[in-house]
């Protein structure tokens, strides 16, 4: 009779282990394909450039003024995130400001909004017959089509990266600690100095190196705004879209070159948050 009641819960347990049995393989295989899927184009980039010796075909005029170009726009587009944006992130994380949560998705905006969108509302605004573009003309400031647009345009969408990273990092900073510092006497722009910034560096470097990143790989926004001007506002990205027309090999090597860096810079952006995330939770036991 035992055995009678129990043989339909050994089918029903049977049954549920074959099914555990294929829902971890379905599992398995999908998360395989989306892995093959992210990884493969990156290895077909490596494999071709090597069987093909893609580094000949780079034209030796151009890879270098892409590079410069890069360097030195880049290198200015963070040196205003920084200044301003550090400036922005800590009034949004501090202080009540009206309207603190749209001003803060607008502030994040350029993140999900089309390259091509982007460069559109840069031109709109600062182009010669844009929105202010008439009042810098006046003052004999001309920036669509030279490397402060380049400049304009990379800032605008790797901004919102370390923006966003600054904002999560003052908000972390524990407000007791800064409470000790003044009764000790520090307040202002001392307090800020010795107090929250060096304890949210990590978060705000790790941040600053994703918006370098992205500035570096800037492409829709720029060719739109700054055009494609070797020597002039031509940077890697829109270097590899003009070489591609006359030699893939040339692009892919290109290509490569960016993805070092870009592998580079996220490695170390997710270093540093892991210190940053070691460093608070040490912060917290102590």
């Amino acid at each position: 009779m035992t055995e009678g009641v129990n043989e339909p819960k050994r089918a029903a347990f049977s049954l549920a282990k074959s099914l555990s049995g294929i829902g971890s393989a379905a599992v398995t295989f999908m998360g395989v394909t989306a892995l093959a899927f992210l990884v493969v184009p990156i290895a077909a980039l490596i494999v071709r450039s090597i069987a093909n010796r893609a580094w000949e075909g780079v034209p030796e005029s151009a890879i270098p003024d892409a590079i410069w170009i890069s360097f030195i726009s880049t290198l200015c587009s963070v040196g205003l995130t920084v200044l301003f944006g550090t400036a922005l992130a800590y009034l949004l994380a501090r202080r009540r400001i009206p309207f603190s949560r749209l001003i803060g998705v607008l502030v994040e905006l350029p993140i999900v909004l089309p390259p091509a969108v982007a460069g559109l509302a840069l031109l709109i605004a600062y182009g010669r017959r844009g929105l202010l573009g008439a009042t810098f003309t006046d003052l004999g400031i001309t920036l669509p089509f030279t490397i402060y647009a380049v400049i304009m345009a990379q800032t605008f969408v790797s901004a919102p990266f370390y923006i966003r990273a600054a904002i999560a990092a003052f908000q972390s900073v524990d407000k007791e600690v800064e409470d000790a510092a003044r009764v000790d006497g520090a307040d202002g722009l001392a307090l800020f100095w010795t107090i929250t910034l060096p304890l949210s560096s990590r978060i705000l470097a790790a941040g600053l190196v994703l918006s370098w990143a992205r500035a570096l790989g800037e492409f829709g926004a720029t060719i739109l705004f700054a055009g494609s001007l070797q020597g002039r506002t031509q940077t890697m990205p829109l270097l590899i879209y003009n070489v591609i027309e006359r030699d893939i090999d040339a692009a892919i090597w290109t290509g490569l070159i960016l993805i070092g860096i870009a592998l580079f810079a996220l490695l170390l952006s997710g270093w540093l948050a892991r210190r940053a995330n070691d460093g608070n939770g040490r912060a917290g036991l102590v």
